[in-house]
Formats: C-alpha cells, sequence, structure tokens
C-alpha cells in the first residue's frame, strides 16, 4: 500500500463537497482530473473526479 500524505487545503474542500471526513482520509495520488484516497484506518482506497 502507498503511503499517503495529509491533505491541503483544497483537497480538504474535495473531500469534504463528497461528504468524506477529511481527518480520516490520506492523498496518495493527485492528478488533474483525479485524486486517489486512502482511509488512515482500513485502508480503503477511493477515488475523486475533480
Amino acid at each position: 500500500m502507498k503511503q499517503g500524505k495529509k491533505p491541503t487545503s483544497r483537497q480538504k474542500q474535495l473531500m469534504t463537497d463528497e461528504r468524506l471526513d477529511c481527518k480520516q482520509w490520506l492523498v496518495t495520488k493527485d492528478t488533474p482530473n483525479l485524486m486517489e484516497i486512502v482511509n488512515r484506518h482500513n485502508g480503503l482506497v477511493k477515488e475523486i473526479q475533480k
């Protein structure tokens, strides 16, 4: 599993728009079209379209 990084304020806003708690998620990949995040506790991976 990739190591995630703490989200920036813009990434936190995208997570909030998707109704996710930004304190529970880490960012593993951030491209112009897609953001991949992983849950801190259970390792669940999600993709958010920008």
